[in-house]
């Protein structure tokens, strides 16, 4: 109910009103039935302007820290992170991981929209990351279509680290809908899972127009903060503190 009342009441119609969404392609979301949606992942902005742009329900998953805060913030945080369709997850890997599936799973029985970055995390410089093969095993282990999701604008109305979006036109285009059914019975093959993932972000690549790094998105944005903090040590000045996102 919350849901519905953010989107079509109290959040939605400003961020239609301010940032004069677009989409193309809205077509190749089903009407009914369940379905995967993969992203690329350039801004906290995203989580919100995706599924503004969809008729029906989407849920994401996302990091359990959002629901765990304490006091006034932590409980404000609990209520727009859960009306905004987002589900808590523990994202530690190993047993954690295997949780994660199984809630991916139970929404996509259900029949529902599930929303997942394959990246993992947001991009640090705008570009197109490696992707890593949860939402690969989620597809193939749930036999339902992948719609692809270019997220345009959201990076330069709001990259990493800045709190206030710039008011700025926002895009989202979806792709037809990929079939990798020729895999169904082989979510546990990590060299399919690969090729699966592949494809996914080459699909991305093509519908975002972003540039493709083959490395995945921490590893560069930790490589980014290692450069920083050398130039910084470089220049005398105090190395950089500031926590990755």
């Amino acid at each position: 109910m919350f849901y519905a009342f953010l989107k079509y009441f109290l959040l939605g119609p400003w961020l239609r009103l301010l940032f004069r969404p677009w989409t193309e392609g809205e077509e190749n979301i089903p009407e009914q039935g369940a379905a995967l949606l993969i992203s690329n992942h350039l801004s906290f902005s995203d989580s919100i302007f995706m599924p503004l742009m969809v008729d029906r329900r989407v849920t994401f998953l996302a990091k359990s820290d959002y629901f765990t805060g304490t006091g006034i913030k932590g409980a404000l945080s609990r209520l727009f992170f859960g009306g905004t369709g987002q589900v808590p997850i523990d994202r530690t890997g190993g047993a954690a991981s295997e949780a994660a599936l199984n809630t991916g799973l139970r929404i996509l029985k259900d029949g529902e929209l599930l929303a997942l970055y394959p990246e993992g995390t947001r991009s640090h410089d705008g570009s197109l990351f490696r992707g890593r093969t949860g939402a690969a095993r989620m597809a193939l282990h749930a036999e339902v279509p992948v719609i692809p999701v270019a997220m345009v604008g959201t990076f330069e109305a709001q990259p990493t680290g800045q709190i206030r979006p710039d008011l700025r036109r926002i895009g989202v285009r979806f792709g037809k809908p990929l079939d990798f059914s020729r895999f169904y019975g082989m979510s546990e093959d990590r060299f399919v899972l690969r090729s699966v993932t592949d494809e996914m972000m080459y699909e991305l690549m093509q519908l975002s127009n972003q540039t493709y790094a083959d490395t995945y998105a921490t590893t560069a944005k930790a490589e980014a903060k290692k450069a920083r903090e050398a130039q910084r040590q470089s220049e005398g000045a105090t190395p950089d503190s500031s926590a990755a996102s």
